[in-house]
């Protein structure tokens, strides 16, 4: 390990996320602090259904915008089942449930200053329900776009959700492997 930890104190909490301050011993010696925001594992789904695709759209304080992006989430709990969480949030932010859910890989959110992972999955055989969104999400919206649009979108930075480019990326990967492996 090339950082060790001296000593950590939490300086921040709320029901989403804790920010801890640590104070660090770097390997060539030097000491220093390390703030870090802990946060429980969260997932981001796909819904797929032919050639079109699910966005969810609400307002995102934190660059004072509407934004697009796949549905994704936590349940603020560390022990969660990835394909619960994210069956549940695709209920949630999207009313359809599915009826396959494959799993295509783990993901860190910002591993820069955040420890949270996020599990992505494709979502497909979707079947229409109620949502239930959460009280910060009152103001989602339910897109469905055909693929060529939803790409155009990331390339006009229409989407600029790095977790929606970076699943977008997996699933690409992922498509690509199921050509070869089905050849």
């Amino acid at each position: 390990m090339s950082i060790k930890t001296l000593s950590s104190r939490e300086v921040y909490r709320n029901p989403w996320l804790r920010v801890r301050e640590d104070a660090i011993e770097r390997s060539n010696g030097t000491q220093g602090i390390y703030g870090v925001v802990d946060k429980d594992p969260c997932c981001i789904v796909i819904p797929l259904e032919g050639d079109h695709l699910y966005l969810v759209e609400q307002f995102r304080y934190t660059v004072q915008r509407r934004c697009k992006e796949f549905p994704q989430g936590g349940w603020e709990m560390a022990g969660v089942n990835p394909e619960e969480l994210a069956r549940g949030e695709l209920r949630e932010e999207t009313g359809f449930s599915a009826r396959r859910m494959v799993y295509l890989g783990e993901l860190q959110v910002a591993y820069g200053i955040m420890n949270q992972k996020q599990y992505v999955y494709l979502a497909s055989g979707l079947e229409g329900g109620t949502r239930a969104p959460d009280p910060e999400e009152h103001d989602l919206e339910l897109h469905r776009v055909s693929v060529a649009e939803f790409e155009q979108m990331l390339l006009d930075n229409t989407i600029i959700d790095m977790c929606t480019v970076a699943a977008w990326g997996l699933y690409r990967l992922w498509l690509s492997r199921q050509s070869v492996t089905q050849s």
